[in-house]
């Protein structure tokens, strides 16, 4: 495959044209032995890039930003975030590029964005390299997340730099190309407020409507439009986390999107045994973004851009107020319509609206499953996969995991007189997930130098709805000696 294959796809710099005053223009650094890890031909098909061509020297060295395609604009971007709850005025891509933009064979205008890629001006003490456990992390998690039917970045490819990097010790370095909606965050909106400069905020604001929200601006307030779109978006998603018992781990507002995309998986896990106050960062040590904590966090994330937008909203900032108020107040009926429906799916039934007698049966078993789950340690994948058996007839499977038979057996009794679906619950709960201890195995491999178990696992969670012969290990939970899981963000 030639350079004519690169050709067939012009690289856009729309968000570094549009709004400079977030953008630093910057140029990744140079890698001394490039070597391929992993490519994502069905996405690079998708993005009208030729596997083929990536696959080359050359394309090797676009997907580390050393080559620059035409048209594209390598940036970092400026934002702003809370972190852990501590407000950080200056943030920033410390070890990241924004490559520039492609229209996708659908028409999608979609980003390719560089993570590994060198220190910028915004690294601070970093630097500003990555390593490959982490970067195979997220192309693994991130991939799982896109089976799942949860809204995501994907990963493009993971290329070995060729540079040891030191952390605790030395570990091999890699840079991640990753493909986003956008790259648009909280903290893009919260830095181009602190800057005082309206006039930037409405452009951002405009850059995002027409990137993700379009029909917002034919509403009578777009901005406003625009924030209750945020909001309803996010709902989703963190109720989407919810339903698969996945902790994100570090959702500071650096780490929310506009777009409602997963971004950034850092310190994240999926939960083996049911646990509300399940933490795997190794950094969250009082436990802010637990798992039952990431809806509330999304709302006060929400909050947090509801202050940046203000201005935009009215002019009298006590006007503003009360319908930002009003359109953060829906995040919770957004939140628990998307999770109650989610769960009835997971049970296989139907149920009515709020107030019906079916509605309020159905609530009953949502509210009674979670007892279930809390009473003692039940995996929970497994738990929603075995109840699929038990709708068809066999429920020793799922009773045997649970330590109150009797309350149990109550809930079975109401829970088989609706006649739940079987075909439902196996289309929405997963047989496979990126175990942690699977992860932690493959990516131990992989650092060095085996991508096999990778490889094999990778090809598992790509379809973690189909039960296949043979891989039986990767539905079971950790070994007894796995211990308390801890995760780390890989910077």
């Amino acid at each position: 495959m030639t350079a004519a294959a690169e050709s067939t796809v012009t690289f856009e710099g729309l968000f570094a044209s549009s709004l400079p005053e977030l953008a630093v223009p910057w140029q990744a650094e140079e890698a001394p032995e490039p070597g391929l890890l992993v490519l994502n031909d069905a996405l690079a098909g998708e993005l009208g890039l030729a596997p083929e061509y990536l696959k080359t020297p050359e394309g090797v060295r676009l997907l580390l930003g050393n080559h620059v395609p035409a048209g594209a604009t390598p940036v970092a971007q400026a934002y702003a975030g809370h972190q852990f709850g501590g407000y950080s005025p200056l943030l920033g891509d410390g070890r990241a590029l924004l490559l520039g933009e492609l229209v996708d064979v659908a028409g999608r205008r979609r980003d390719i964005h560089l993570k590994g890629s060198g220190r910028t001006p915004f690294a601070r003490a970093g630097d500003g390299r990555a390593v490959v456990g982490p970067m195979l992390r997220e192309y693994l998690v991130s991939e799982a997340m896109h089976a799942l039917n949860i809204p995501t970045t994907r990963a493009l490819a993971v290329v070995a730099t060729g540079r040891p990097v030191r952390r605790d010790t030395m570990l091999p370095g890699a840079v991640l190309a990753r493909v986003a909606s956008s790259h648009l965050r909280v903290g893009s909106f919260q830095y181009a407020r602190a800057t005082d400069n309206m006039e930037l905020l409405r452009r951002l604001a405009d850059h995002a409507i027409s990137r993700h929200y379009p029909a917002a601006a034919r509403a009578e307030h777009p901005y406003l439009e625009l924030f209750a779109s945020v909001v309803a978006a996010q709902a989703g998603l963190v109720a989407r986390w919810m339903l698969v018992g996945f902790v994100h781990g570090v959702m500071n507002t650096d780490n929310m999107t506009i777009s409602g995309e997963t971004i950034d998986y850092g310190p994240c896990a999926f939960m083996d045994a049911f646990n509300p106050g399940a933490v795997y960062s190794s950094i969250d040590v009082g436990g802010r973004y637990a798992y039952a904590n990431q809806p509330v966090v999304a709302e006060w994330n929400l909050a947090r851009l509801a202050e940046a937008m203000l201005p935009l909203f009215h002019e009298d900032q006590e006007q503003a107020v009360a319908p930002a108020v009003e359109a953060l107040g829906k995040f919770r009926s957004h939140y628990s319509d998307a999770w109650f429906n989610g769960m009835k799916a997971k049970l296989g039934i139907k149920g009515g609206p709020a107030g019906s007698k079916e509605g309020d049966e159905a609530s009953e078993l949502v509210d009674g499953v979670i007892a279930l789950l809390k009473d003692g340690p039940v995996d929970y994948t497994q738990f929603f996969r075995r109840l699929g058996q038990a709708a068809r007839g066999d429920d020793r499977p799922a009773r045997g995991m649970v330590l109150d038979l009797a309350a149990f057996d109550a809930w079975a009794g109401r829970w088989a007189a609706l006649k739940p679906d079987a075909g439902l619950m196996d289309s929405v709960n997963p047989v496979y997930i990126p175990r942690n201890h699977l992860v932690e195995e493959a990516l131990a491999a992989a650092t060095e130098g085996d991508m096999a178990p990778f490889n094999r696992f990778l090809d598992v969670v790509r379809f973690p709805f189909q039960e296949r012969q043979g891989l039986e290990r990767y539905t079971e939970g950790p070994p007894e000696d796995f211990g308390a899981y801890r995760t780390f963000c890989g910077t």
